[in-house]
């Protein structure tokens, strides 16, 4: 899953508009609506913010299985 996707079910998961999302992050309902599209991605700056509105980690943010990952570099 891309990281729009992401942002995206988790932002429906909350019950949250593009707009609440936005403010929260004093950015513009068409930043996330970009993001969400995958027409544009979230400056790195906000995604410690990001996470902290979805309760996830950065890691899961990005789609990212730690466990996984790391168990694929060593092997």
């Amino acid at each position: 899953m891309n990281i729009g996707k992401t942002i995206k079910n988790l932002r429906r998961e909350r019950d949250m508009t593009q707009e609440q999302l936005a403010e929260y992050l004093s950015i513009s309902p068409q930043a996330v609506s970009r993001w969400e599209t995958d027409l544009a991605l979230p400056d790195i700056t906000l995604l410690p913010a990001l996470s902290g509105v979805f309760g996830v980690s950065v890691d899961e943010l990005l789609g990212m299985n730690r466990s996984n990952d790391i168990h694929k570099k060593v092997h």
